[in-house]
Formats: structure tokens, sequence, C-alpha cells
């Protein structure tokens, strides 16, 4: 064999293997994969540089973006969809959606994905924005109940303002999935949009679908959560956690799960974060965290898993067979509902304060701390001066009213609810300020 033909294909094996690498870093789904991990194949950022860009919407943005291809993809509750520069976060398109879009999209084949508060899940092609199909569900609603977490007036209904997530699809052979608050969940035809299946529950699902092995998991507002046959919508089993009839704060499941080496992992606002089996539903353990909420979606990765809590605002790893606790370290009792993200050795999460974390793994302690405009802007007004929360400024009475106004004003200081998505060495994080930030 001559030498340039030697270096022909060393060249051509080599552009190969910068193109794989290059996919495999891709951020397509919501926590980067169907199993939803959390994990991404990235250096990330040990040490923050700074904001590579911004990119100001006209709403909050809590849709956590796809990453394909050299664009970022996202929604905003401005009523957009928007395709961004990768590099520069130049806009390449938007889509007037007219409705909020707090999901988060999947990318695949072309075709970006997402739902919005009008109740139809939307195919785009991911290349000019162009609608390809629209599907339209039994409609949107948040989950809802009287008294709702002890407020006045007891008697009257009240849509739970903390249900601020929609159920992000996850493309999986050629079919989308993705959950309703009409509380069915559906399975399409990727490329068509038409109906493979649906499968009813009791009341809204806004968590994500994961899927491993041909089956899907789920959680419920209804206090359960469900494993699907994937193909066929057949359930195979359920599991049920807590209730709460009386005012509705400890119940219900807005986290995703995460299913790795044949468990499945999920949070609940029952203050538990539960291990089954995957195959059978039978409980492995759950660990308890106090009355604190677990919205976010557990990270799991070297048998530890990873997720945060609400009010007491504490990030824990825990060994992932047993449930121990190996560490936690607090963030000053800002409410985390943000997903905690996995790459290069370091974690990454928001807090509703208006800050992203960035934690060192093998030390497990933060390695800095980025602020979002609105924190800068607002954060003095409702922050004590040992940091944590000033309630009396926030949330000014047990009135319904007050507690949407205190949420309001939470969300002013630029919270990141989004979850973090790493690809190369930057992070992508969505903020309430409504800019998506690209920080290195």
């Amino acid at each position: 064999m001559s030498k340039s033909w030697r270096v022909g294909i060393f060249v051509g094996w080599f552009l190969v293997f910068c193109c794989v690498a290059a996919v495999s870093e891709d951020a397509w789904m919501f926590r980067g994969n169907p199993e939803h991990s959390g994990v991404y194949e990235a250096k990330g950022v040990a040490r923050l540089s700074g904001m590579k860009w911004k990119f100001h919407t006209g709403g909050m943005v809590i849709s956590s973006p796809a990453v394909v291809q050299g664009k970022v993809y996202f929604g905003s509750s401005d009523g957009n969809f928007y395709a961004v520069a990768a590099e520069s976060g130049a806009q390449q398109w938007k889509f007037e959606a007219k409705s909020r879009v707090p999901s988060s999209p999947a990318v695949a084949d072309g075709i970006v994905y997402f739902g919005a508060y009008d109740g139809n899940l939307y195919a785009l092609d991911a290349s000019s924005g162009a609608l390809r199909w629209k599907f339209k569900t039994e409609g949107e609603r948040r989950f809802a109940g009287k008294h709702l977490h002890g407020v006045q007036p007891i008697n009257e209904t009240m849509p739970d303002p903390f249900d601020c997530y929609l159920s992000s699809p996850v493309v999986w052979k050629g079919a989308v999935y993705f959950g309703s608050g009409d509380g069915n969940i559906y399975s399409l035809n990727a490329t068509s949009g038409t109906l493979n299946w649906k499968f009813k529950t009791g009341d809204v699902v806004h968590a994500s679908p994961a899927i491993a092995d041909g089956t899907l998991f789920v959680g419920s507002w209804d206090s359960y959560f469900y494993a699907l046959d994937a193909a066929t919508g057949k359930e195979k089993w359920r599991f049920k956690t807590g209730e709460d009839p009386d005012i509705h704060n400890q119940v219900g499941i807005q986290s995703s799960a995460a299913v790795l080496d044949g468990l499945v992992y999920f949070g609940c606002r029952d203050s538990h974060l539960y291990a089954l089996d995957a195959k059978s539903g039978e409980k492995k353990w759950e660990f308890g965290t106090k009355g604190s909420w677990i919205v976010s979606s557990p990270a799991v990765k070297d048998g530890k898993v990873y997720f945060v809590t609400s009010d007491s605002s504490l990030l824990y790893a825990l060994d992932a067979k047993s449930g121990a606790v190996l560490h936690s370290v607090g963030f000053n009792h800002w409410y985390m509902f943000s997903s905690p993200a996995i790459a290069g050795g370091m974690l990454y999460f928001g807090l509703t304060q208006g800050k992203l974390v960035a934690v060192e793994l093998a030390e497990f302690k933060p390695a800095w701390t980025f602020e979002t405009e609105g924190m800068k802007e607002h954060g003095a007004a409702y922050t004590k001066a040992d940091g944590s929360p000033n309630g009396e400024a926030l949330y000014r009475s047990d009135f319904y009213d007050d507690m949407v106004a205190g949420l309001d004003r939470t969300m002013s200081m630029g919270s990141i609810l989004s979850s973090p998505v790493v690809v190369g060495d930057v992070v992508y994080a969505g903020s309430a300020d409504g800019n998506l930030y690209a920080l290195r």
C-alpha cells in the first residue's frame, strides 16, 4: 500500500471519527438521551471565563434547550419557539406558536418537536422552522385543587402556579412520546403526526417520558408512576406514591425519570426520591426529604444519583443501589426545580434566586456561580443579608393571589427553572428574565 493511500485512509477515518464525536456531543432531547440520565459527553466548564452570548426573548425561558448540529432550539413564554446559532447566538429562525412554550424540545431526523399550552404538539423543519405537522390533544391545563398549599379561599379550586412545566417529548424508533394536561400519554408517528396510541391516567401528565429497553416510564399528578410498553401503550405495571387530599401539597409527580442498570429513579412532591426495579416496579428503596418536594429530574452516573430539593434547597448524592447519602450541600433555602446536568467531572443546576451553580463532583463543592441579569437587577430586594429568601417581601399573605404574585416576584430575579445543557465547553441555560445564556 502506498504512502498516499495510507494517508488518505487515515484522514478519512479521522474525519469520520470527528463527525461521530461531534454528533455524540449533541444534546438532542431533554436530559440528553431517551433514558434521561442527565449526563452529557462534553468537556464542560470547570472554570467560568464568562458569558459567550445571551439571546433575549419577550418572556420566561423555562424550556431546556436542545443543541444539534450547531443550532440551539428552545421555547419561550412569549409564544415563540426559537433556533439560534450555537457559536454566536444569532437568530436563525422563529416560529410563532402564539402560546407559551415551557416544553423542552427533541430533535431527530431533521425535525424538532415541542409542546405548547394551546394543547398542540408541534413538529417543525429543524433547518427552516417551517411547520411539518401539529397534533391537537384534548387540551392543556395545570394541576388544580381546593385549599391548594393551604392558602385561602379554602373552597376555591386553584390551578397550581408551581406546575410550571409541560411534558417534553422523547423520540424513539420512529415515534414521538409525550404527556398532556388532558391526562393522556401519547405516542405519535414521528414523520406524519398520526396517533399510534394513547394511555389515560387519572390526572395531568407534565413529567417527560423516559424510554429504556422498550419500556416507557412516566409519572402523573394522579400519584401513580407508570411503566408502559412503548410500542403498544399497554400497561406493564404502576407504582403508587403519596397522597394529600386536604391541601394537595404533598402529591404529584413532576420529576421525569432516569433509567440506568435496571433501575428507574424519579422524584415526587410527596417528598421522596424512589428507586424501582424497571421490569417489575418493585420498590428497591426510597429516600425522604422531610417535606421538601423533589421536582427536578435526577442525574445518574458512576453508581450515584444526584438530585436537588425545593424548600430545603439541598443538592444530594446518593448511592444508586442502596439510597444511602454520600454527600449533600445546601443553597440558602432557595427553591430548586432545575434538573442537574453532569459533564466533565462537573454538575450544573439552577436556583430560583437567579443563579447557575457548577459543583465539582470530586470534592462535592461549588466551583463557580453565574448570576442572571434578573438577579443583578432585582435580587437585592428579595434577599436577606445572610443570602436566604426574604419571605415577607416575596409572599405577603396566605391568600392565593398573593402566592401567585410572590412567585412572580421570585421569577423577576431571573430564576433558572430550565435544566442546563452542556455541549463541548459551553453550558446553555434559560432564565425567567427572558434570556438564554451560553457560558464558557
